[in-house]
């Protein structure tokens, strides 16, 4: 029986050269001062995609300052400091422009630009506050220059917390984006590695959502379209960063896996990475997940394989020269494939700190910060078989 909702509130405007509608859409949120996010590598800066936003801005009379302290994997005291700075000079709505951490760390921003406390108070997990909020966020515009998390078109944002090892996420209906702008001519100065990383990252959030006991038809379809594409355009993406193409199909694929993650939900994969970028904050989200993929999902395919044989045809593969019991694997082998490819499959996690010996603490801070999506995995695993699998990832 069919059982779901759909609401996806965020207005998308998605196109090369889009970001000029910044300076002539009539839909801006209400206001004249805007803060704008940005990272602390200063790339924004440096490529002159700050200067287009704030010129852009200008135009509809909008004057802007900006905070540009945003690490990879946010931390909840820059959440606090930037939110600290919106309150005092009465700021009407944020602008986020970088990658999936700058845009998750600006709904935070924008949620406590509207409510009294502290980032971590508000987080449900681990050891949050658990307050809900009694006021909406105030309007966030996300521009993203990666195509990975598809945060622009979900509520979700994923906060480290500073000082610990807890990575947490927080959403609510008023934290989803009330406009994005997915402009790929902005992804086109992304490194190779860095696109392999967000693209990968992008790949398992339609992977996960299409297998989640959450999915629906709506993010089904988004979820094949998702697997397909990144599975023929990220290695392209990765070889030839000029490729308008290649950076147009990835950044359709990264937001399309982003309304996945709001129509369905991600399942423990994302629970044990986020431990990993934990413990371990200078590991690439997607790198972990990566290097993760191969052992987990191994686990999953008995339980659904007709749902790893969907993916594993959406990827290309022709699955009818295989008996019943193999035709899901085919997804396995596909996968290796594209971590080849994207040149994942020579990394290590060794390279960023992990140890065997941290493996019963990982899992522990999985089921404690991001147990609920547990709830989502069609396969139950015990404490052995989620040690097993982060051991099995760190040995390579």
């Amino acid at each position: 029986m069919l059982n779901f909702q759909f609401f996806i509130p965020t207005r998308l405007i998605f196109g090369p050269g889009k970001l000029a509608e910044l300076g002539t859409t009539p839909n801006l949120p209400k206001g004249d001062k805007a803060l704008i996010i940005i990272g602390e590598s200063g790339a924004m800066i440096t490529n002159g995609y700050l200067d287009k936003v704030q010129a852009a801005l200008g135009k509809q009379n909008v004057s802007t300052m900006v905070f540009d302290n945003i690490s990879p994997n946010p931390k909840s005291d820059q959440i606090d400091e930037a939110a600290k700075l919106a309150r005092e000079k009465n700021i009407d709505f944020i602008v986020a422009l970088g990658g999936g951490s700058t845009i998750d760390a600006a709904k935070a921003i924008a949620l406590l630009t509207t409510n009294v406390g502290k980032c971590w108070d508000f987080i449900q997990a681990g050891s949050g506050g658990g307050i809900v909020a009694e006021n909406p966020s105030a309007p966030l515009i996300a521009i993203p220059t990666t195509a990975g998390t598809g945060t622009e078109a979900d509520p979700w944002a994923v906060i480290s917390k500073s000082g610990g090892t807890e990575k947490i996420s927080l959403g609510s209906d008023s934290t989803f984006p009330y406009m994005s702008i997915i402009d790929p001519e902005l992804m086109l100065s992304v490194p190779p590695r860095t696109t392999a990383y967000t693209g990968i990252d992008a790949f398992f959030h339609a992977v996960e959502t299409f297998v989640s006991t959450e999915h629906q038809p709506m993010s089904d379809m988004l979820a094949l379209e998702s697997v397909h594409l990144i599975t023929n355009y990220l290695p392209m993406a990765i070889e030839q960063s000029d490729n308008i193409e290649a950076r147009t199909v990835m950044a359709w694929a990264s937001t399309a896996a982003g309304m996945c993650e709001t129509l369905s939900r991600c399942i423990s994969h994302h629970s044990l990475e986020h431990a990993l970028s934990a413990m371990y904050p200078e590991l690439p989200h997607g790198l972990g997940l990566a290097k993760l993929s191969l052992p987990y999902f191994k686990r999953l395919i008995p339980g659904s394989p007709d749902r790893f044989e969907d993916l594993a045809m959406a990827m290309g593969y022709d699955t009818s020269g295989f008996d019943e019991n193999q035709r899901a694997s085919v997804f396995l082998e596909g996968l290796r494939v594209l971590l080849e490819r994207t040149g994942l499959a020579q990394e290590s996690l060794k390279n960023y700190g992990a140890k065997e010996e941290d493996v019963p603490q990982l899992v522990e801070i999985a089921m404690a910060t991001m147990g609920k999506l547990f709830d989502y995995t069609p396969t139950e695993m015990d404490q052995d078989d989620l040690e097993c699998i982060v051991s099995e990832a760190i040995a390579g």
